[in-house]
């Protein structure tokens, strides 16, 4: 005998829909704004305007996928996908992670050829580009912040947190260049932004794969959740537990409660159910109870006899 609760209301859709929305209008803000600086960052013959703009193409990139996991979130279950759509949001966290990390790559790769070989920077140019792609950037993280925290939009934003950092390096390396003349500047802080960027992409990495493991969510203790059932009026004991999560607003759990009575077993699940969500926020319970044998095994001959019989 199994029990459990799913919730998949119209809230939930909503909630989508929404960051569905945040994220469109994030995707057209960045995109309008990328060929203007990768142009300019051309013209310029700033890396960190060129890394700047390529950032943002992959912002774009990032945030379009983005949107798209959002929509694929609300499809409801199917007989081919009984949880629904929810892991394409975790899907388009891993991609968007992997995409940072190529990014990255060219970043470093280019800097490094940049300092053995000094070019010719236009530093007003890159001064004010810079400064018209920093309040674009700004106002992309303001929409993102706004909206629905799950891995899919913190994998957004993070690319757009970043774009706005290389933004900064792009302003100080033109104000460098106009003040002193000295080009360097502007290949060391692209390699600055790129390690700043590297620390938060590999922790949202983590946490992706995390979760694509069936991993306990991190902000979670398995042996606490265990302990807190066992806890309860009329459980014995519990085993096979298993805390996953589904989506970033969805934790998933599934157990085994050994139970003295299954006469019980209506308020146990009711109050396991509410301990579930109140006290860890775990809204997708699915138990199984298991009443202890009321009599002793006997014993009998074993294997059975060809009759059947056990004698």
């Amino acid at each position: 005998m199994a029990a459990h609760k799913h919730d998949h209301g119209a809230g939930h859709s909503h909630t989508h829909t929404a960051q569905s929305g945040t994220l469109i209008v994030a995707l057209l803000l960045t995109l309008s704004f990328a060929g203007v600086e990768a142009a300019a960052g051309w013209w310029s013959g700033s890396l960190a305007l060129l890394a700047d703009a390529a950032h943002m193409v992959t912002d774009s990139s990032a945030l379009g996928l983005a949107a798209a996991a959002a929509w694929l979130a609300q499809r409801p279950p199917s007989t081919r996908h009984s949880y629904g759509l929810m892991r394409a949001e975790v899907l388009a966290a891993l991609f968007n992670s992997l995409l940072m990390l190529v990014l990255i790559g060219f970043i470093v790769r280019e800097a490094l050829e940049r300092i053995g070989a000094p070019r010719d920077i236009a530093g007003g140019t890159v001064i004010t580009v810079a400064v018209i792609g920093l309040a674009i950037n700004l106002a992309v993280a303001w929409v993102l912040s706004r909206g629905e925290h799950t891995l899919n939009s913190r994998a957004a934003l993070l690319h757009v947190l970043g774009d706005a950092l290389g933004s900064v390096a792009a302003i100080a390396a033109g104000i460098v260049i106009v003040a002193t003349g000295w080009t360097p500047i502007d290949p060391l802080l692209s390699l600055l932004v790129a390690a700043l960027i590297l620390v938060s992409a590999l922790r949202l990495l983590r946490e992706v794969v995390h979760v694509l493991m069936e991993g306990v969510p991190l902000n979670l203790r398995l042996d606490t959740i265990g302990q807190d059932l066992a806890r309860l009026d009329g459980v014995l004991r519990v085993h096979d537990l298993h805390v996953w999560t589904l989506s970033s607003d969805t934790i998933a759990l599934s157990a085994h409660l050994e139970i003295r009575n299954l006469a019980d077993w209506p308020g146990i699940l009711a109050a396991a159910r509410q301990l579930m969500d109140t006290q860890h926020g775990i809204h997708h319970v699915t138990l199984q109870p298991e009443a202890l044998a009321a009599q002793p095994l006997l014993r009998g001959d074993w294997p059975p006899r060809a009759d059947g019989s056990q004698g």
